[in-house]
C-alpha cells in the first residue's frame, strides 16, 4: 500500500482443508493477504476456486469436516486468541458477511422487522424500540421505500432485489468495520446486480468500512474495489491494483478469465474465447502449477515446479513461470504455438489466432 493505513485484515498461509470420504481435499492452499482500513479488494475466480470458503472462514463459518492452519488478525486482534466471551460478539460486530443466496440467508418463518434487529439486541443490547428505529434507518439506507411497512413483511413478499437489500441491512446492523460481500449479486438481473452493488459502494463510503468482494466475474470487480485477487485450486494467482491488474496482468489464468467476458466493443457475433478443459482435481492436486492443463503458456517446468507468489513490480504479485508480457512468456508461447501442443499436453487448434 502507498499510504500509512493501518491493517483492517491480516491474513498468513492460510490453508483449510475438508476431511471426505474420498479423502483429504484442499479448499485455500496457502493464501496471505492484507487488507487496509477503508480499503476494498475483489477476490475473483471459477466456481471451485476456493473463495467462498476463504470468505467464511474468515468470519469463524468453518463446516465441521474443514480444519484450518495459519493466522488470521482483523482489527488487529488473532481471532484464534479471542476468548469465548470475547468471540460471542466479535462476528457480526467487527466483520460482517453478506451472503450470496437472500433466501437461505432469511427466516422464511419471520418478520422482516425481528430478522433486522435480533442481532442489535443480541450484541449491542438494545431495547426493542430503539433497535426497531435503527431498523427503519438501515433499510432507509439500503433505499427500500416504505420501511415501515416492510418491517412486518415476510421474506417471500418481497423482491429478490429487495431480499438482498435486507440481507446488507442486517449485515451492517452493527456497524461492522469489515464487510464480506459473497457473489451479493448472484440470480440478480442486471440492472439489480448495479444497484445492490451501487448500494455497498454508497455504505462502504459513509461507514469507512473495509470491503471484500466476492465475485467470479472480473467485469464486476472493476471499478469497485482497489485491488484485485484472483484465485485459481485455493492459491491467489495474482493480486494487484485494479488498474494495473487490466492495464498489465501477468497470470496466464488472469488473462483467459478477461478473455472469456463478452465486450460490447467488439462486432457482433464476435467469438467468445472460453477457457479449455476444468479445474483440477483437489482431492489429488497436481505437482506443480494448478493451471497448467489450460494454459497456453504451460511448459515442462509448470507441470513439475509449483510457482511462488512473487512480487514483479510495487504491489503487483503474480504466481507464474512464464508471465503474460514477458519476454519469457512471449518465448514459452511462441514456443508452444510452433509445436502445436504446450508442455502440459494441451492442444493449440487456434495457432494462429493471437491473444487480445
Amino acid at each position: 500500500m502507498s499510504d500509512d493505513r493501518s491493517n483492517m485484515l491480516e491474513i498468513d498461509d492460510l490453508r483449510v482443508e475438508f476431511s471426505t470420504a474420498a479423502g483429504s481435499l484442499s479448499a485455500v492452499d496457502g493464501v496471505s493477504l492484507q487488507l487496509a482500513e477503508k480499503e476494498s479488494i475483489a477476490i475473483v475466480g471459477e466456481s471451485g476456486s476456493g473463495k467462498s470458503v476463504l470468505a467464511r472462514t474468515l468470519i469463524g463459518l468453518l463446516a465441521g469436516n474443514g480444519t484450518r492452519t495459519g493466522s488470521i488478525r482483523i482489527g488487529g486482534k488473532d481471532i484464534d486468541a479471542l476468548t469465548k466471551k470475547e468471540r460471542k460478539h466479535f462476528f457480526g460486530v467487527q466483520a460482517a458477511m453478506v451472503f450470496q443466496d437472500p433466501m437461505t440467508s432469511l427466516n422464511p418463518v419471520k418478520r422482516i422487522g425481528a430478522q433486522l434487529t435480533e442481532s442489535m439486541k443480541y450484541h449491542l443490547d438494545l431495547p426493542s424500540n430503539i433497535a426497531n428505529d435503527r431498523a427503519i434507518a438501515l433499510l432507509r439506507q439500503v433505499h427500500i421505500p416504505s420501511p415501515e411497512r416492510r418491517l412486518r413483511q415476510y421474506p417471500h413478499e418481497l423482491s429478490g432485489g429487495m431480499r438482498q437489500r435486507v440481507v446488507i441491512a442486517m449485515a451492517l446492523a452493527c456497524e461492522p468495520r469489515l464487510l464480506i460481500a459473497d457473489e451479493p449479486t448472484t440470480a440478480l438481473d442486471v440492472t439489480v446486480q448495479k444497484t445492490i452493488l451501487d448500494v455497498i459502494d454508497e455504505l462502504r463510503a459513509e461507514r469507512n468500512m473495509s470491503l471484500i468482494l466476492i465475485t467470479h466475474d472480473l467485469g464486476v470487480a472493476e471499478g469497485r474495489a482497489d485491488r484485485i485477487g484472483v484465485m485459481y485450486a485455493g492459491r491467489l494467482m495474482e493480486l494487484a491494483s485494479a488498474k494495473d491488474l487490466f492495464s498489465g496482468m501477468r497470470h496466464p489464468y488472469t488473462q483467459a478469465l478477461l478473455r472469456s467476458i463478452p465486450n460490447p466493443d467488439r462486432p457482433s457475433h464476435t467469438r467468445l474465447h472460453p477457457i479449455p478443459g476444468r479445474p483440477p482435481d483437489l482431492l489429488n492436486p497436481p505437482t506443480g502449477c494448478a493451471f497448467a492443463a489450460r494454459c497456453r503458456h504451460a511448459r515442462p517446468e509448470c507441470v513439475d515446479n509449483k510457482p511462488p507468489l512473487i512480487e514483479g513490480s510495487a504491489g503487483h504479485f503474480f504466481a507464474c513461470h512464464f508471465p503474460v508480457g514477458t519476454p519469457e512468456g512471449e518465448a514459452a508461447l511462441a514456443e508452444n504455438m510452433r509445436a502445436g501442443v504446450t508442455g502440459a499436453g494441451l492442444s493449440l487448434d487456434e495457432a494462429a489466432e493471437e491473444f487480445v
